[in-house]
C-alpha cells in the first residue's frame, strides 16, 4: 500500500479542526485508511542516518497514512482532505468541469507518426490562473512522484511532465528522434546536452538512473517541442529547464506520454482534479486538443462522469445489513459517489466521478457502502453453512512423521523449492530431460532455474554448508517436489516426499535402512511381499553400483535408498561417504 506523508498541522488546518492522535486514527479507520506512523523529518533522518545527520532537520509532526493502492485520489493532501470532508458531510463532492479558453483557441498537442515505435500516446491539459504556495507546490510535485511509482509503474506506462505555460508557446509537437538529434538544457542543469550525453550523465543519478532502461535501447527517443523548437521534455526521463514551474507560475501545462492510453487518461484526471481547486475558477480545467497521426482529434482531460445502477437489496445482502434505499444512497454520497433513489424505490443510480477510477464493478460500490456504514457496525451473524475444520490428511501424516524422525535422531531441514538445473541433473548424474522438471521462464538467478524434482540435492547442499559440524550428520526433509503431469490442468503436480541423508566417515547404509524400517513400522506396514514392504537391488546413476535398492510397498515402487555415488559426493563438495533414503509418502494415504 502506498504511504502518504502529510504535515499534521497543515492537515488539521485544511480539515477545519484539531484531532488527537487517537481521534484521527479512528477517523482514518472509518474511512478505510490506516494511520501507519506519527513521526517527523528529524526522527526519520535520525533513525536512518544517525543523530548527527539529523541536526537542523524539521521537527514538524508528520502523519504517515497507508492508502489503498487503487485510490489514486488520496495520494496527496488535497485529495485526502477532500475525501474526509465529504465523508464527514462538511462539504459536497465538487463537480469538475472541462472548459474552453475564454479568449483564444485551445492549446494543441500534435502527435507524429514516429512516436509509434516508443510511446505512441499523449494527453494534456492546462490549469489556468492557479495560485501556488510552498506547501501546494510541494504537494503538486509529490503527487507526480506518487503516481509515477504507482499507476504509472515507474514511468513505464505513463510519464508526467508539468510546464510553465507562460514560458512556451503552442502548438506543441510530440515526436521521436534519434538521440543524437535531440539537444536541450535539462532540468536543474547549467548547459545543454544531447540525449546520448544525458543517458551517460544520469547513469550515476540516484533517482533518474532507474528510468533510463525504458528508452535506452530504442532507435529513437520521444521528445516534445513547442512552436519555437524549445524542448519541453524528453519523456520518460527529464523535463527541460526552460519551462520548469515555480511558486510564481500561474498557468501550468500538463502532458502525459504513455504506452497505455487508459492509464494516461487516469493520471491526467488525477493531476488536474487534485489541484484545480487552486485555480481562479475552482474545479475547472482548460482543455487541450490532441491531434493523432491518423488525423483524429481528441479533447483532454476527459473528466468523464458515468452512472451505474444497482439495487439496495444487492448491497444489503452482500454487506449483511438491512438498511433503507434512502440511507444506502446517503452512505454512498459520503464516499464521493453521488447517489439518488430511482422511481421504483429499490434501485439506486450512482454517479462515479473522474477521481474514482477504482470503481469498476458493482462490488466496488458495495464495498464503499460497507465502509461508510462502518465495518464495526455490521451485525455479527452465525454463518449459514456449518462446517468442521479438519487438517488435510497429507499434512497430518507429514507432521506425525516429522516428530518421529526427529525422535530417531535426525534433524529436519527446510530447503528452497527452486534450484538450478545442475542441482537436480548434472550433480546427481542424471539427464535434465529425465527429471520432468518445470522450468522458470526468465529466472533472475542461476540458483533458481527450475522447481525441484527431488529433495536430495537440497539436503546435500545443506550438508555441504555444515561440514564443520561434528559427525555424523543426520538430516531429513518432508516437503513437496514439482513434477510435470500432462493430466493436470496446469501441466504439473506437487508430490509429497520424505528424504533423509546420513553423512559420516562410513557410509552408514544400515542407519538409513533402519530409518526406513522405522518409517514402515510407524505406518503399520509389515515386511513381506504383497501387502507388505520389501527392497530389491536396483540400478540408479545417483547411487553407488551394487549399493542401491528400490523400495516396494503394497506392490508399488515408492522410492529408493542406498549409498551415494562418489562423483555425486564430489560434485556437492563433500569429502566423506553418504547414504540416502527418498520415498513418496502420498502412497500411504
Amino acid at each position: 500500500m502506498p504511504t502518504v506523508s502529510v504535515k499534521r498541522d497543515l492537515l488539521f488546518h485544511a480539515l477545519g479542526r484539531t484531532y488527537t492522535d487517537e481521534e484521527f486514527d479512528e477517523l482514518c479507520f472509518e474511512f478505510g485508511l490506516e494511520l501507519d506512523e506519527i513521526t517527523s523529518e528529524k526522527d526519520i533522518i535520525s533513525r536512518e542516518q544517525g543523530d548527527t545527520k539529523a541536526e537542523g532537520a524539521s521537527d514538524v509532526i508528520l502523519y504517515k497514512i497507508d492508502v489503498p493502492a487503487n485510490r489514486y485520489d488520496l495520494l496527496c493532501l488535497e485529495g485526502l482532505v477532500r475525501g474526509l470532508q465529504v465523508f464527514k458531510q462538511k462539504m459536497e463532492a465538487p463537480r469538475y468541469r472541462r472548459v474552453s479558453p475564454a479568449s483564444s483557441e485551445p492549446q494543441r498537442l500534435v502527435i507524429t507518426e514516429e512516436t509509434t515505435a516508443v510511446r505512441p500516446y499523449a494527453v494534456a491539459a492546462v490549469l489556468r490562473n492557479i495560485t501556488f504556495t510552498q506547501e501546494r507546490y510541494d504537494s503538486f510535485i509529490e503527487l507526480q512522484e506518487k503516481l509515477h511509482q504507482n499507476v504509472c509503474r515507474k514511468r513505464t506506462l505513463v510519464a508526467i511532465g508539468t510546464h510553465d505555460l507562460d514560458t512556451i508557446s503552442g502548438p506543441f509537437t510530440y515526436t521521436a528522434k534519434p538521440p543524437g538529434d535531440i539537444r536541450f538544457k535539462p532540468l536543474n542543469q547549467a548547459k545543454e546536452y544531447t540525449a546520448q550525453e544525458l543517458m551517460s550523465l544520469y547513469k550515476t543519478d540516484s533517482h533518474l538512473r532507474h528510468y533510463l532502461h525504458i528508452i535506452e535501447d530504442e532507435a529513437v527517443y520521444p521528445v516534445i517541442y513547442d512552436s519555437n523548437g524549445i524542448v519541453l521534455s524528453m519523456p520518460p526521463i527529464i523535463n527541460g529547464d526552460h519551462s520548469k514551474i515555480s511558486l510564481n507560475t500561474k498557468n501550468v501545462f500538463i502532458e502525459c506520454t504513455a504506452t497505455d492510453l487508459t492509464k494516461a487518461k487516469i493520471v491526467l484526471d488525477m493531476m488536474v482534479t487534485m489541484f484545480c481547486e487552486y485555480c481562479e475558477e475552482p474545479f475547472t480545467v482548460e482543455e487541450v486538443e490532441v491531434v493523432y497521426p491518423d488525423g483524429r482529434t481528441c479533447q483532454y482531460p476527459e473528466l468523464a462522469y458515468r452512472k451505474e445502477t444497482l439495487s439496495a437489496d444487492f448491497i444489503n445482502r452482500k454487506v449483511g445489513i438491512s438498511e433503507s434505499t434512502e440511507h444506502i444512497a446517503q452512505l454512498l454520497t459520503k464516499m464521493c459517489l453521488r447517489s439518488e433513489v430511482m422511481s421504483d424505490g429499490d434501485q439506486i443510480e450512482v454517479e462515479i466521478p473522474p477521481t474514482r477510477s477504482d470503481v469498476i464493478h458493482a462490488c466496488d460500490i458495495m464495498e464503499d457502502a460497507a465502509m461508510a456504514y462502518g465495518f464495526n457496525n455490521i451485525p455479527r451473524t452465525t454463518p449459514r453453512t456449518y462446517t468442521i475444520a479438519n487438517q488435510l490428511p497429507l499434512n497430518k501424516l507429514s507432521e506425525l512423521l516429522r516428530q518421529d524422525l526427529a525422535a530417531a535422531g535426525f534433524t529436519e531441514a527446510l530447503t528452497f523449492a527452486l534450484c538450478s538445473q545442475e542441482d537436480i541433473a548434472d550433480k546427481l548424474l542424471k539427464n535434465i530431460s529425465e527429471t520432468r522438471a518445470c522450468r522458470i521462464s526468465n529466472p533472475k538467478t542461476a540458483e533458481f532455474q527450475v522447481a525441484r524434482t527431488t529433495l536430495l540435492s537440497g539436503l546435500l547442499k545443506t550438508v555441504a554448508a555444515n561440514r564443520k559440524m561434528p559427525l555424523p550428520l543426520r538430516l531429513f526433509e518432508i516437503s513437496d517436489v514439482v513434477l510435470k503431469d500432462e493430466s493436470k490442468d496446469v501441466g504439473a503436480r506437487n508430490n509429497r516426499r520424505l528424504c533423509a541423508v546420513y553423512y559420516n566417515k562410513s557410509p552408514g547404509f544400515e542407519v538409513i535402512h533402519g530409518l526406513m524400517d522405522r518409517v514402515m513400522q510407524l505406518l503399520e506396514i509389515k515386511p513381506g511381499q504383497g501387502n507388505g514392504y520389501h527392497i530389491q537391488a536396483a540400478d540408479d546413476s545417483t547411487f553407488f553400483p551394487g549399493r542401491c535398492a528400490e523400495i516396494f510397498a503394497c506392490g508399488k515402487s515408492i522410492g529408493r535408498l542406498g549409498v551415494l555415488h562418489p562423483d555425486v559426493i564430489n560434485r556437492f563438495e563433500l569429502t566423506m561417504p553418504c547414504s540416502a533414503l527418498d520415498i513418496d509418502i502420498e502412497h500411504f494415504l
